[in-house]
């Protein structure tokens, strides 16, 4: 299979918050989320990502939060604890390591390591207000090098 632009968004985004201090665990389950919430994003959140209710019931349902925003610089994601572990989510669903496992690293096949060594390489790159503003993230450090990096990716795996 191709490593495609999903799966490099996902490393990225994962060596961001990395470099930003989260923990691997967390780190990988940021980029998952960042990486569906894009491609969502692009297909114009087709689907039910948040939960609609009629007339009648808004009218008896009081304010409420229901899930925890987090930031990661001007970034939010919705998150969730769950068994005293930090996850992100998009609508009910949480973006686990299996997940990330599954969905990620999979594509990866033996050339994972690699590719997070380097994912971490090109974000180190870049000063702390780079990694901390979403746009700029996207705009200067994911959207130049997307294509070259699944090209690259995609042919280390030996998948092509």
């Amino acid at each position: 299979m191709k490593v495609g632009r999903f799966q490099v968004m996902a490393i990225l985004q994962a060596a961001r918050a990395k470099q930003l201090g989260l923990p691997l665990r967390e780190a990988k389950s940021w980029g998952l989320n960042r990486a569906v919430f894009y491609a969502a994003a692009k297909r114009g959140f087709k689907g039910k990502l948040i939960q609609s209710y009629s007339r009648g019931e808004i009218s008896k349902k009081p304010v409420e939060r229901r899930r925890a925003a987090y930031f990661l610089g001007d970034e939010m994601a919705y998150s969730s604890k769950t068994g005293g572990k930090l996850y992100f989510t998009i609508g009910k669903t949480l973006q686990t390591e299996r997940d990330y496992q599954r969905q990620i690293m999979k594509r990866f096949n033996l050339i994972y390591t690699k590719a997070w060594k380097e994912a971490l390489q090109i974000v180190r790159q870049y000063p702390r207000e780079i990694l901390l503003s979403q746009n700029t993230f996207f705009q200067d450090v994911y959207k130049p090098r997307r294509d070259e990096l699944s090209a690259k990716w995609t042919k280390m795996t030996g998948k092509v």
